[in-house]
């Protein structure tokens, strides 16, 4: 669900800062792939990708991720990074559902993605994506999916976004969610992403800025419990049915 490529040139950015050679351009070049279903934003992602100094890029496709049976994936699709933010709330067409296995046959494309992502990532692999409040506490097929993902991957943390991060088009609170395949998780930190001082919203106007994050970065290597901060071992979650709707326990109600 790549869109018009924004994670993607973030991406190529921060590798381009890190790249020594020509070989790594080389690797940058062939390394980048997306996917998105509608028509305008594939051929804008395409198009940013040329801006960016993607010579060829013929691995933007233009398709539904979704459309592929899961059982046809074998280990030259896996891959070692994965960032996205499917699309939230949205019902995918008859029949998208049965190209996954019956346990988690849903037409929700944000519930669908979360099974693709564990599946096309490598071991060791990483995840970082973008989930509304209602994957969090939702039950039913939810709940399998999350038990899928904290026993097949390391669900390590959740940095929950307050409300108004996507307006105007959506006031639905957001988390960000990283993880790693190969081990399961054993405890969840979630981290609760305040408002910068003297605001009580975000508008398209007053947009979230990347600087806010520092607290975030600053937190990152420690892994403290602090005002922000907290942990939740896999028992509890296990004993909350796989809820991951974990209010802050230091939260001041306003």
């Amino acid at each position: 669900a790549c869109g018009t490529g924004g994670f993607l040139t973030c991406a190529i950015e921060h590798l381009r800062k890190k790249a020594k050679s020509a070989r790594d351009e080389e690797k940058i070049q062939a390394g980048i792939f997306g996917v998105e279903k509608k028509p305008l934003p594939h051929l804008l992602c395409v198009t940013n990708m040329m801006f960016h100094g993607i010579e060829v890029p013929s691995n933007i496709r233009h398709d539904n991720t979704l459309a592929r049976p899961l059982r046809d994936y074998g280990p030259k699709d896996r891959v070692d990074v994965i960032i996205t933010n499917p699309p939230f709330g949205g019902m995918e067409e008859d029949g998208i559902e049965s190209n996954f296995p019956a346990q988690f046959r849903t037409r929700e494309t944000a519930d669908l993605f979360l099974v693709l992502l564990v599946t096309l990532l490598k071991r060791g692999g990483r995840a970082a994506l973008v989930l509304p409040d209602g994957t969090l506490f939702g039950e039913g097929i939810k709940t399998r999916v999350k038990e899928m993902l904290l026993t097949e991957c390391d669900l390590h943390t959740i940095v929950r976004l307050p409300k108004g991060v996507f307006a105007p088009y959506t006031g639905i609170k957001t988390n960000l969610l990283f993880f790693t395949k190969g081990e399961p998780t054993k405890e969840v930190w979630f981290y609760e992403h305040p408002y910068p001082a003297g605001a009580k919203s975000y508008s398209k106007t007053k947009p979230l800025r990347i600087e806010e994050f520092a607290a975030e970065k600053k937190w990152w290597g420690k892994r403290e419990e602090n005002e922000q901060a907290w942990k939740v071992s896999i028992e509890d979650i296990r004993a909350r049915g796989f809820n991951l709707d974990v209010k802050n326990p230091r939260a001041v109600e306003e």
